[in-house]
């Protein structure tokens, strides 16, 4: 008998080419327009994709963790990153922009509910988008969740994750005066908007292999440089959202209104060794949803990569497909 058939599925899904029928730019209105696709079927199980970040795009293996003859598959780059432009805009880019955004796009392709699929910043988006518009949520799946709370911000940039990577640490903070490592976050804005392109780049790189460094259990502490106008962006977008908290009401907010969604049906895939948004908040989120299940993936962190990760969120997808055909 096969030891690991889920992990098996799962690699064969990963490899297996899946093309959109379907690539538009939507004008969304303030100057922007998002990069929106569809692929699989044109008829199936309708799944929105939110991606992390804030402002990692899309790609085109975020497709393939979905039976093609089974879901119709919709991706899109949020504000000001991946093909959307204007590239690394912050300008009218909110959270509540974005969940507006999710709307346009549902309406535009006439679909009356979805299945909602995020991770880390994409599953904070995925449940404030589903305490927004709860009737057009027919189920969520999270990974990594993260709650956009200050502690989870402390953890991640005030020396909590640094203290189990404490080299790679030292990589991010030496870039920072002395006397300007107190607030991490704000240190980096200030230079990721200074106006001087190369010093943007420059930090956004560094902001981005902070955390690409940690995404994997097996990372070694290094990440590999990618295109500078890539960390940039990301960068650009990921501290304009952490400087104004999420651009939540108050601290804490997602938890305290699960009571708008507590009878949503819903799966949270968790790496239990994810460095970047701890079980912790997985485990405060389920345990304030009645309807949901927590996978614990032992040996996993955060990437959504993970062989683990990647089995269950397959399994998960099979599963739903199953109970929609039955």
């Amino acid at each position: 008998m096969d030891k690991y058939p889920d992990q098996k599925r799962a690699v064969q899904y990963l490899h297996r080419p899946v093309d959109p029928f379907d690539q538009r730019m939507v004008d969304v209105g303030q100057g922007h327009r998002i990069y929106v696709e569809q692929c699989g079927n044109p008829t199936g199980i309708p799944v929105v994709v939110l991606h992390g970040g804030p402002g990692g795009g899309c790609s085109p293996a975020m497709r393939r963790y979905f039976d093609p003859s089974v879901y119709r598959v919709i991706l899109f780059d949020q504000r000001g990153c991946g093909r959307s432009r204007p590239h690394a805009s912050v300008e009218d880019n909110t959270t509540w922009h974005l969940v507006a955004d999710i709307e346009r796009i549902r309406t535009l392709l006439e679909i009356e509910d979805w299945i909602v699929f995020g991770g880390s910043w994409g599953a904070t988006l995925a449940l404030v988008y589903a305490q927004t518009h709860p009737e057009r949520a027919r189920q969520l799946i999270l990974r990594g969740v993260f709650l956009m709370t200050q502690s989870e911000l402390d953890w991640f940039y005030g020396g909590g994750a640094g203290r189990f990577w404490p080299e790679t640490w030292s990589r991010f903070v030496k870039l920072i005066p002395d006397d300007e490592r107190d607030d991490l976050i704000g240190a980096y804005h200030r230079r990721l908007f200074s106006g001087d392109l190369s010093q943007e780049i420059r930090y956004g790189r560094a902001w981005s292999a902070w955390e690409n460094a940690l995404a994997s259990i097996h990372s070694n502490g290094h990440a590999g440089e990618g295109p500078g106008e890539y960390a940039r962006a990301f960068a650009r977008l990921e501290n304009h959202y952490f400087v104004n908290g999420g651009f939540l009401e108050f601290d804490g907010q997602i938890l305290a209104n699960m009571g708008r969604i507590g009878h949503i049906p819903g799966v949270i895939v968790q790496g239990r060794y994810d460095m970047i948004c701890p079980p912790t908040s997985a485990w405060r989120l389920n345990e304030l949803w009645p309807a949901g299940e927590l996978k614990m993936i032992r040996n996993a962190g955060h990437a959504l990569s993970e062989p683990g990760i990647s089995a269950e969120l397959v399994r998960i997808m099979d599963r739903i497909a199953e109970g929609e055909r039955t």
